[in-house]
């Protein structure tokens, strides 16, 4: 087992963060991650007050490990979301999306720990002197909302600018690509596209096997335009919206429109033709469908073979 100081705030197993992916981060899922050893996360995404305090009781009935919320700053309830999980004594926080500067007092005041997902150094720093516990350093990799940097430029230029723990995130998806990490001083992972495909996660067929079949080359991003670029799978959806793009006759609030809603097409629904079927660059790494548990024992295993197979 790799031991890091990640494991230890956040009295984990192990050092992985399942990711907050709305419409998917559910309580199942959530809690099969965190019974497995890691730390399972609730996608608030744009549920309300009460939807978001729904969810988590259910996770209080399935685990007695800690778990995690997902707030996207963005959201219209992300005010209402701050507050929930003081009330319901959430014990980790992660954030997307925007600054969550203010309010970090009142979440550390009520022992929350905080980890936002940073995509630069500046906004690193800043969640530091914020109090927060660790950051996530996600590159552009990922699936979902992307920022410029990759993983590989951006993680050790965090490492090296906080004196808090940096938890990798974007494109991780084996042992070998978790050991890269740990090597270049990332304390933990945040892993979303691998679970995707995990037995306890309740998306539709269609998505499960989009991932399953992906290639290489097929991940696309939409929505740089409208300045929240995109990682998904090639689809239907996917290539019209890019090709939307560089159409002039499409105005950027009929663009924002046709996005409206096309997770959940996919996520729910199964719709090939209207989904955007979000994931990560290593979605062509994804064989099988496992548990979480064997998804997260694989990842460690791995990790641990590659750090003693490593040669120069």
């Amino acid at each position: 087992m790799i031991p890091t100081k990640l494991c230890s705030l956040l009295k984990i197993k192990y050092p992985i963060i399942q990711g907050g992916m709305a419409w998917i981060a559910d309580a199942k899922l959530a809690a099969a991650v965190s019974n497995a050893g890691g730390l399972g996360l609730i996608a608030a995404m744009n549920s309300n007050g009460e939807q978001l305090r729904a969810e988590i009781k259910a996770i209080k009935k399935l685990t007695k490990k800690p778990y995690g919320v997902n707030i996207m700053l963005m959201s219209p309830y992300a005010k209402e979301a701050a507050q929930v999980v003081i009330e319901e004594k959430v014990p980790v926080i992660t954030t997307g999306a925007g600054n969550p500067a203010i309010y970090m007092k009142d979440w550390i005041a009520a022992g929350i720990k905080v980890l936002p997902v940073v995509a630069s150094t500046a906004h690193a720093r800043m969640m530091a002197k914020s109090g927060a516990t660790a950051v996530i350093a996600e590159g552009s990799e990922a699936g979902g909302h992307v920022g410029e940097l990759s993983t590989m430029a951006l993680l050790p230029q965090v490492v090296d600018c906080v004196d808090i723990p940096v938890v990798a995130a974007g494109g991780i998806a084996d042992g070998r690509q978790a050991a890269a990490t740990f090597v270049m001083g990332a304390q933990g992972l945040q892993i979303g596209t691998r679970f995707l495909v995990a037995k306890e996660c309740g998306i539709h067929e269609n998505y499960k096997k989009r991932v399953l079949m992906a290639r290489d080359i097929d991940s696309i991003i939409t929505g740089k335009r409208l300045g929240h670029p995109v990682r998904s799978i090639k689809s239907p959806f996917s290539r019209k919206m890019f090709e939307f793009e560089y159409d002039n006759t499409v105005s950027n609030e009929e663009l924002e429109k046709k996005f409206g809603g096309c997770l959940r097409l996919a996520a729910v629904d199964g719709d090939e033709e209207n989904g955007c079927f979000m994931a990560g660059q290593v979605a062509a790494m994804v064989k099988a469908e496992q548990t979480a548990a064997e998804i997260i024992k694989d990842i460690m295993d791995g990790a641990e073979q590659a750090i003693i197979n490593y040669k120069l």
